[in-house]
């Protein structure tokens, strides 16, 4: 198969810049290095927009994926997240890992949530559990778990207030002239939430795409993890109901053992990038001013 297809390139050049070309130049070698290594054989390619995800099967023919990105600090992160994590029954599991690449466990079926109804009952319980998870320091050990933790690795885990002017400055890039008002008050609420002093490991991405069917329930895979409010993973769940036709109460409900008042918070900060993101996919116009009836 086609490693890295020229559309797959180009978000690659989209996200990173052209100096990515190098990277995806050396890909094939790359990943014939590491299936020779972690004896893999190659079956398809998923989306993704800050690396190259294939899906892979071992020599007992049991799923494996490979994950490659040309930003070693977004592996090690990653990394770092699913290791302090891994006692969790709702997280991918991390096999191995290796500068720009990383193995996970396979998840069968691996039908992303995006693609049926949502299971709020298991969603509820996922957030509940993902939020208990508090890493000691900045290194992204949790106690006792230091000897699991990449040897070498400078994988730190950022405060939230960087991972939203992340999103914030990457939504003003992509968007410059498309709500830049809303983008603009919604950025500063979404800073001072922010500031809290809450310390859990929060996901940074948990939307429905992000969650996968597994054997025994639903699978948390991508995170882009920082330390802060764990609330903050329930906007794209509670805002959900919108499209559809239900509310911002009909979420917030629908997830009991989180702080609701809280979560409506974030859901005002944060829905004017889902309203960008629908805008940019075509989704219904009534979602989308559901959405900004939400972050004004």
């Amino acid at each position: 198969m086609i490693v890295l297809d020229t559309a797959a390139r180009a978000r690659l050049v989209d996200r990173f810049g052209p100096q990515v070309t190098a990277w995806c130049d050396g890909l094939p070698a790359r990943v014939n290095e590491l299936c020779d290594r972690w004896g893999l054989e190659v079956l398809s390619a998923a989306p993704g927009n800050t690396g190259r995800t294939l899906l892979c099967r071992d020599a007992d023919g049991a799923s494996k994926v490979l994950k490659l990105t040309p930003d070693t600090e977004i592996a090690a992160t990653e990394a770092a997240a699913l290791r302090v994590w891994a006692d969790s029954r709702h997280v991918v599991d991390l096999l191995a890992a290796d500068g720009d690449a990383l193995l996970l466990d396979g998840i069968v079926p691996g039908t992303p949530l995006s693609d049926a109804d949502i299971p709020y009952d298991q969603v509820d319980t996922m957030l509940a559990d993902l939020a208990t998870f508090k890493p000691r320091d900045k290194a992204g050990f949790t106690p006792g778990d230091k000897a699991r933790f990449i040897p070498g690795s400078k994988a730190g885990f950022i405060p939230l207030s960087e991972r939203v002017d992340f999103m914030f400055t990457l939504a003003a890039r992509r968007n410059p002239d498309v709500l830049a008002d809303v983008q603009r008050r919604s950025w500063q609420r979404a800073a001072e939430l922010a500031q809290g002093d809450a310390a859990a490991l929060v996901h940074g991405d948990l939307h429905p795409g992000n969650v996968l069917w597994g054997a025994d329930g639903i699978v948390v895979i991508d995170p882009r993890p920082s330390i802060g409010d764990p609330a903050v993973d329930a906007v794209d769940w509670a805002l959900h109901p919108l499209l559809t036709g239900g509310s911002l109460d009909d979420g917030i409900a629908a997830l009991p053992s989180l702080d609701g008042d809280r979560v409506r918070d974030w859901c005002a900060a944060l829905a004017v990038l889902l309203a960008l993101s629908a805008i940019r996919r075509g989704l219904p116009a009534e979602y989308t001013e559901a959405l900004l009836g939400v972050a004004r």
